[in-house]
């Protein structure tokens, strides 16, 4: 059974939408496997794919536009069922035959839209009005029907809100069913893969292991595997998963670099190597970073010296060990995607991910990412069924460089133990009010500067702690957490109670755009 989960195939074709990866999560969260490639994927690739449906995602560009993007015509000649999302409505719709006009209303948010006819697509989505709400993005609109599309539902300003050609299979929305701010989104992706294209439900937790597991036994065999261990959720998961699948034949390094949160190195070591047996080799290297970062102050510089350190740091204590044959990564799907965009021009890198490489030559290891076609929601439902406390796996983000980017400044250990204090109380009074699982990522920030306080009789001139909390769903953008002020003065107040070397904490009101989340 698990060596078929991938099986039935969703393609997604994307189009340049900021939500394409989000349509590939939605499908997969309806227990089908699905892969995301740019726009121009080869008719021999589509093919050999094998595809159950496709979805084209939506795009920032006009159909109208000279050398805007098409879909590849074998989409609409394979005979699998075909769904075009917002601009893949379009370009699917002018491709067959139908027409595409620049809107004179532009749509963007909720709107109504009225069904007037419940196709296998939008059955059990709408109310007892016939209607449902829906997230709207665009400029242009179908105005005309390719031949054998019916209409299926309307807004005031979008005659053709959605249609379908049942004969052949092919649907198109002009609105996004993938964020959750479409009403019955779940619903109908469902309807989509599962009553239209016949897939099962195979792609789960629990059969991702069975299968990894396999997949690792047969690939590593009886050879010897090393992962650098930081603590973070995908390597946490990596270990986790390596670890049922190869035992003692799995040796993890965890680099210390004295820039984590507080008590995270014992708090690694108790999960991993005390309660787990994995084998787990501690460096301790506070005193080498920040004996390199000292007099450090531009950001950039300060993520290269980190990274740098790290890797020296991995590769000495990977040189003391004998017979080591594959190296094991968290790579990430999303990592996957945006290194493909990077390569073939279509897209920046948005972040670039901490993982282990740049090794030295001598460290040729042959790579083992289990990851690598993952998502992180799946990779933390994983963890999570592989025994890893839901705390840890549901943590905050927390970034590569660690405290190193939320120091301004320059990186001395004063003001990480501080900083390492403030932070520590932040979360505490976050969990314990229920805001930690209502925010996305919420940290404190070392500001270097003084400010005078009152203590008692006296004065203190002290250093400055900035608290930083965030809602968002995709960390694209983000608003700043309206945390309640008794909420907050009670954070700030303990604070500086507790912290003899912080006279002043402020809160950051700044959403992104136009700010970013981290400070550096």
């Amino acid at each position: 059974m698990t060596t078929n989960i991938t099986q039935d195939r969703i393609l997604i074709l994307d189009f340049g939408s900021q939500y394409s990866q989000l349509i590939a999560r939605r499908v997969r969260e309806a227990g089908v496997y699905s892969e995301m490639y740019a726009y121009d994927m080869s008719a021999d690739d589509i093919r050999a794919f094998n595809p159950k449906g496709i979805i084209l995602s939506g795009g920032p560009e006009s159909v109208h536009e000279e050398g805007s993007p098409r879909a590849p015509q074998i989409v609409f000649e394979l005979g699998v069922p075909v769904l075009g999302i917002c601009y893949g409505f379009q370009t699917m719709s002018e491709q067959l035959g139908g027409k595409v006009e620049a809107g004179e209303v532009h749509e963007f948010g909720y709107a109504k839209i009225d069904v007037v006819q419940a196709d296998k697509l939008l059955q059990n989505t709408q109310d007892q009005h016939n209607q449902s709400q829906v997230w709207m993005s665009h400029g242009d609109k179908v105005t005309q029907l390719a031949d054998g599309f019916t209409v299926t539902s309307s807004t005031p300003s979008c005659a053709f809100a959605s249609a379908s050609d049942e004969k052949r299979q092919f649907y198109g929305v002009q609105f996004h069913p993938e964020v959750t701010h479409t009403d019955k989104s779940e619903t109908l992706i469902s309807n989509f893969v599962h009553a239209i294209c016949g897939c099962g439900n195979a792609w789960n937790s629990e059969n991702i292991i069975e299968l990894r597991i396999k997949q690792l036994q047969e690939q590593i065999g009886d050879n010897q595997v090393l992962l650098g261990l930081s603590g973070g959720v995908d390597s946490s998961v990596v270990a986790a998963l390596l670890h049922k699948a190869i035992g003692d034949k799995l040796t993890c390094v965890f680099v210390d670099n004295g820039l984590l949160r507080l008590n995270e190195g014992d708090a690694v070591m108790q999960m991993f190597a005390d309660n787990m047996g994995i084998k787990v080799i501690r460096a301790d290297a506070e005193s080498r970073f920040l004996t390199a970062l000292a007099g450090i102050t531009d950001p950039e510089s300060k993520r290269k010296i980190i990274g740098r350190e790290f890797i020296e740091v991995f590769s000495e204590e990977a040189r003391k060990l004998d017979s080591i044959k594959f190296l094991a990564q968290g790579t990430i799907y999303p990592d996957v995607i945006e290194s493909a965009k990077t390569k073939n021009g279509k897209a920046h890198v948005i972040k670039s991910h901490h993982n282990v490489g740049g090794l030295p030559d001598d460290l040729a290891f042959e790579l083992v990412e289990p990851l690598r076609d993952l998502f992180k929601d799946e990779v933390r439902k994983l963890g999570v069924v592989l025994g890893i406390p839901a705390h840890m796996i549901y943590r905050h983000p927390f970034p590569g460089p660690g405290l190193g980017v939320r120091i301004l400044g320059e990186v001395k250990k004063e003001y990480a133990d501080i900083l390492r204090l403030a932070d520590d109380i932040f979360i505490q009074e976050l969990r314990a009010s229920g805001w930690y699982d209502k925010t996305a990522q919420a940290f404190a920030v070392f500001q270097p500067v003084k400010s005078v306080g009152v203590v008692g009789d006296g004065r203190r001139y002290a250093w400055v702690i900035a608290l930083r909390a965030v809602e968002t769903v995709d960390f694209m953008t983000a608003r700043f957490a309206h945390l309640p002020y008794d909420l907050v003065d009670k954070i700030s107040t303990r604070i500086m109670n507790e912290i003899r070397d912080v006279s002043r904490v402020v809160y950051d009101v700044s959403s992104k755009p136009p700010a970013t989340i981290e400070w550096e």
